[in-house]
């Protein structure tokens, strides 16, 4: 019979490590090495010559979390595959913790057949992300590169930028072109380019815009 993979869990709560270490012992190809209550006590325990095949890495612990801790793993172990176990499904965290080299995430509720699954798939695929961690990621990504595309449609000039400071005082638009030595038709085009560049019909949206993506100062 082949050796066991090991599993190291670190998580605060002590009940819920003891629950998952039972089960864990149940699996048939997998036996808990130890287990740790922060990242802290985990590097502490670690043994640089015996070291477990996947780290199951809660979140949220006192001393040492778990971003810490993944990125701790990621530049000393690279080779051990990390798995993120948390209650925590928000795509900000997912998304965090992905960048910190893990290789999956799986919550806390999850049923125990697809813990094994993870451990599975992580060790011989290389990953492990159900549908519902799955769609959140995609759905980040999407935003962020309708975002850019949104950033880059909104690339404005020197001079744009002078006229949507400008546009932010109380100056009249005819002030505005003799403090920019431009004629008034000039003004209407920054004008009506930002309009479209920004997704707005007036000046106040204009303005409004401008302060709170802190394109100007005031």
């Amino acid at each position: 019979m082949p050796d066991k993979k090991t599993i190291v869990i670190v998580d605060d709560h002590t009940m819920f490590r003891r629950g998952l270490k039972a089960l864990i012992d149940f699996f048939e190809d997998y036996t808990v090495l130890f287990d740790a209550a922060n990242g802290r006590d985990f590097i502490r325990q670690l043994k640089p010559d015996s070291p477990p095949d996947i780290v199951l890495l809660d979140i949220t612990m006192p001393e040492m979390d778990g971003y810490e801790t993944a990125a701790w793993l990621q530049n000393h172990h690279p080779d051990i595959a990390v798995l993120a176990l948390s209650t925590m499904d928000s795509e900000t965290a997912i998304i965090r913790m992905i960048r910190q080299g893990v290789k999956g995430y799986i919550l806390k509720d999850a049923d125990p057949l697809e813990l094994k699954f993870a451990f599975n798939e992580v060790l011989t695929q290389g990953y492990f992300f159900n549908d519902l961690v799955t769609r959140k990621v995609m759905r980040s990504i999407n935003q962020l590169v309708q975002e850019n595309d949104k950033a880059s449609q909104q690339k404005i000039t020197d001079r744009e930028k002078t006229f949507l400071k400008l546009a932010c005082s109380e100056k009249s638009y005819n002030d505005i072109a003799k403090e920019m030595f431009l004629s008034e038709r000039t003004i209407d085009g920054y004008r009506e380019a930002l309009f479209k560049k920004f997704g707005v019909s007036t000046r106040v949206g204009l303005v409004i815009y401008a302060i709170k993506n802190q394109l100007v100062q005031l």
